[in-house]
């Protein structure tokens, strides 16, 4: 199948996410019960709702979106670059209108195709609920819920699912496919483990925003790596 894709028609994007709120004991009371009742499932038994809130930012009910960021394949003067462009607002209402808006315009096209790593799991269907909470219309790529499978492959790509082969046991995360298929990735990312920590202790969305540039870069060079096509070193970036 990878030979059917160009490279050109698709729109490479990661989100970065975090909980609603730095701490539990500023989150509203009914969510707090809820959080609790939630976490019960995953956390130790010597451990409190409050001391796995970090994993809240993974939930849409209980998270919110900071950045995201979107590249693709362009010429210049005969070669081929990336570019990638990213919405980042601490308001994320005005974060999702953007990036709703310029995908609505960018997915007009029908040949136009998103890609994520995991995206059917986490990527798509985050945007959609946190966009639904915030009181905004679905890009109508992104409207997919009560969709057919292979309605929804066609134009939201996933380089895990592409990986798997039909094998649904196996999760592989981009770090380690970037790894075997020798894509140089910066050594002076952070890791995703600790973006709430420089969102809310740090302050520091711009070290967030480049962290997920870069991760979207990978991904496109991964999709390159499954087509057998050259990768996109980082030098080749720009920034809108």
């Amino acid at each position: 199948m990878f030979e059917t894709i160009s490279s050109e028609d698709i729109l490479f994007i990661d989100i970065e996410t975090v909980p609603q709120h730095s701490e539990l004991s500023q989150v509203p009371e009914p969510l707090q019960h809820l959080w609790d009742k939630k976490s019960s499932h995953f956390r130790d038994e010597n451990q409190l709702a409050a001391d796995v809130y970090g994993r809240a930012g993974i939930y849409a009910e209980f998270g919110k979106i900071i950045c995201i960021s979107a590249g693709g394949f362009i010429q210049k003067n005969g070669e081929r670059l990336y570019k990638v462009k990213s919405f980042c607002d601490p308001d994320e209402k005005q974060l999702l209108l953007d990036f709703n808006d310029m995908l609505e315009k960018f997915t007009s096209n029908s040949k136009k195709k998103l890609c994520a790593h995991n995206g059917q799991e986490f990527d798509y269907p985050y945007i959609a609920r946190r966009s639904l909470i915030n009181g905004l219309k679905l890009p109508k790529i992104l409207d997919i819920s009560g969709a057919k499978p292979w309605e929804i492959k066609d134009r939201l790509l996933d380089t895990l699912q592409m990986w798997k082969f039909g094998d649904y046991k196996n999760y592989t995360s981009l770090e380690l496919l970037c790894a075997i298929f020798n894509i140089p990735t910066p050594k002076d990312d952070i890791d995703g483990s600790e973006v709430a920590n420089v969102y809310y202790q740090e302050n520091n969305l711009e070290r967030i925003v480049r962290y997920c540039e870069k991760d979207t870069l990978a991904l496109a060079n991964l999709m390159l790596r499954y087509k057998g096509e050259p990768i996109i070193l980082i030098e080749k970036l720009l920034r809108a």
